[in-house]
């Protein structure tokens, strides 16, 4: 299943566009995204025995076709954690070893946006970082390894765009402010339901028009997703709606020789095999 926010409202996309939640289920489901992930296994047995043949008046076609009626799958997130160094090539290309914990910090949520969203250039040193996104459903402290997929509600594509001159402005480098400017945190298009993909191998991409800037496989993954959710987990409460970018793998710009970075007019598309794709277009609006 996938559940995407129109207008702030839940719709579960289908081939012929999105249902309204809340409306086709007559109010058993709420129309708020965050609110409804914590009831995905329950929504999915719903929606495999509703009677689709709906209203019209319920269903918004063209949703898988247009990114900019949607809005960030999960608009309100209360923590938003992400993973540094986390594939192979990423550490290598980046001069470091391989960790034997996760690196943590945080993204703001003021600086999320949606599959479609104009991202601001603060400076002409912004990179790209094309990340695998897990939405909690269920929350819950001190989750062990094997219960942690009951806490995923699902996953969705995200870019985690950092302003390497605000990341290393200090020393040592400085990630969370550098990570959070507007619009940094953009993931869509959708919620993908555990059941409908397996993510220990899907391949991932970012691209500006026609050149692949990053080609790299969630199988890489140094930590997967449920060492990582019993890692945070094991400090944090982690809250329904709440999301975790993975970490990227290895392309980035900052690395390269020279250094390459986002100019103005680019358009960034960031793809997950399974997910879908989001596009933002960079620089002055």
């Amino acid at each position: 299943m996938k559940i995407a926010n129109l207008g702030g409202r839940a719709h579960i996309v289908t081939p012929n566009g999105g249902i309204d939640v809340a409306a086709a289920s007559m109010g058993h489901f709420s129309s708020n995204p965050k609110e409804l992930v914590v009831r995905v296994p329950e929504l999915c047995v719903w929606f495999e025995g509703a009677d689709m043949a709906l209203d019209p008046s319920l269903s918004t076609t063209g949703l898988q076709a247009d990114l900019s009626k949607l809005d960030a799958p999960i608009a309100d997130p209360g923590q938003i954690f992400a993973i540094g160094i986390n594939y192979p090539g990423h550490v290598q290309e980046s001069g470091m070893e391989v960790p034997e914990h996760p690196m943590v910090f945080t993204k703001f949520p003021s600086s999320l946006a949606g599959p479609d969203a104009h991202v601001p250039l603060p400076s002409g040193t912004v990179d790209w970082e094309v990340e695998l996104v897990v939405v909690i459903g269920e929350p819950g402290r001190n989750i062990s390894k094997d219960k942690a997929m009951n806490h995923v509600a699902g996953y969705c594509v995200g870019q985690d765009y950092s302003d390497r001159i605000s990341q290393f402005v200090t020393d040592p480098a400085q990630f969370c402010m550098a990570k959070s400017f507007e619009a940094f945190s953009p993931i869509g298009p959708w919620i993908t339901t555990p059941d409908e993909v397996d993510v220990s191998s899907l391949r991932l991409t970012c691209a500006n028009a026609e050149e692949v800037l990053q080609d790299g496989n969630t199988a890489d993954l140094i930590f997967d997703v449920p060492t990582l959710i019993a890692h945070l987990s094991s400090v944090c409460e982690l809250r329904t709606g709440d999301l975790i970018f993975t970490g990227t793998p290895e392309g980035i710009g900052a690395v390269r020789t020279p250094p390459k970075f986002i100019k103005d007019g680019w358009s960034i598309t960031s793809s997950i095999e399974g997910l879908g794709s989001i596009k933002n277009t960079c620089g002055v609006q």
